[in-house]
């Protein structure tokens, strides 16, 4: 554990999220399936979508600015697929009933697809993943966001950090799940780059000039992310074809804002004014293994893939290549034994919304 760290429970946090959304209208369930997934984020190491988030969501709900009791709505729907208006609920409750719903449509039809509009932030993309591996099916989850990312030649922000996830299951090897931005790095590595002080590689933004810079306070403040490569030469043409591909997928195809008018996910962040839909949006797909081949002889195959890979012989200096989904599952080994390591700024955090709502922290 780094120094300025300091490691609680997850449990414990898992149950302080639970009592904070409650605390601001949240049903139980709906709060106890919103801290599953910030949850599922410490866990696996993706500290900027975990219990750090939290201020964020209890800032955006005490203002009024999310729904705490959605009614969502099925708006649009065939036996394979649904377009679902979230009611600007929490990402992190609509999220994962819309999963759901592409996971029963996959049930019966072989493959399900939801695009949801009018939502809100929802997380890590890999927890809706895992949930349909967990069912021995391929799952599949985006989403749109805040724009942060400048498209490729650009110099500013128009494009979210759009992640994707996709989760393939396996049977004696662990599930193949790959969950990344389409952008160099998440808008939270960054943030948590200038909460310890450190810089940022080069690559992976500009300043509000549209120069290179390794000083993540002049990304945060008017500069942009780059695309998934950066430059054209480093194949920053695809991360922003990909990119763009989500938001097209999450939003236009749902009905809510894509690029530049995304709504903003923290209240500091600047509000773009107009708007071409409702919230943000997301696309979650689930496509049941037996509805393509023998389930049995497909894991079996995505077992001898992980075996192959991992048998390649390593590059100079390393252990060999990793299988997408080994750094998160390396991370909850440490962290079942070690706790979820916070840093003190989110520590403070936590305590000032324990002070406010009056739900015990430590």
């Amino acid at each position: 554990m780094s120094a300025g760290t300091r490691a609680f429970p997850s449990p414990r946090l898992h149950e302080f999220c639970a009592g904070v959304f409650a605390k601001m209208g949240v049903p139980e369930d709906d709060a106890r399936l919103a801290a599953d997934v910030l949850s599922c984020a410490d866990r696996r190491g993706v500290d900027s979508h975990g219990v750090a988030r939290l201020r964020t969501y209890y800032d955006l709900l005490s203002a009024g600015r999310i729904n705490p009791r959605p009614q969502m709505r099925t708006v649009r729907e065939s036996p394979s697929t649904a377009t679902v208006d979230g009611d600007n609920g929490l990402g992190l409750v609509v999220g994962p009933k819309a999963n759901r719903i592409a996971m029963e449509k996959a049930g019966g039809a072989g493959t399900g697809w939801v695009a949801v509009g009018n939502t809100n932030h929802f997380g890590i993309a890999g927890y809706y993943v895992l949930q349909a591996v967990a069912r021995d099916m391929i799952g599949w989850a985006m989403t749109n966001s805040t724009k942060g990312v400048a498209p490729l030649w650009g110099a500013e922000r128009m494009l979210g950090t759009n992640p994707i996830a996709i989760g393939f299951p396996a049977h004696e090897e662990p599930p193949i799940v790959l969950d990344m931005a389409t952008c160099t790095v998440a808008y939270g590595k960054i943030e948590m780059a200038m909460r310890e002080g450190k810089p940022i590689p080069l690559g992976w933004a500009i300043d509000r000039e549209g120069r290179p810079t390794t000083d993540p306070r002049a990304m945060l403040e008017g500069g942009a992310l780059l695309p998934l490569g950066s430059e054209r030469e480093r194949g920053g043409h695809k991360g922003y074809g990909l990119a763009l591909a989500v938001d097209v997928l999450s939003a236009v195809l749902s009905g809510a804002n894509w690029g530049p008018f995304a709504p903003p996910f923290a209240l500091r962040q600047p509000d773009p004014g107009h708007r071409v839909g409702k919230g943000i949006g997301h696309f979650f797909g689930a496509m049941r293994v037996d509805a393509f081949r023998d389930l049995a002889e497909f894991k079996s195959q995505v077992d001898h893939f992980v075996r192959t890979l991992r048998g390649t012989r390593p590059a100079p200096g390393t252990s060999g290549p990793l299988i997408p989904g080994d750094p998160e599952r390396e991370a909850e080994r440490e962290r079942a034994e070690r706790g979820i390591p916070l840093l003190q700024p989110v520590i403070e955090d936590l305590r000032e919304i324990s002070r406010r709502t009056g739900v015990p922290l430590e």
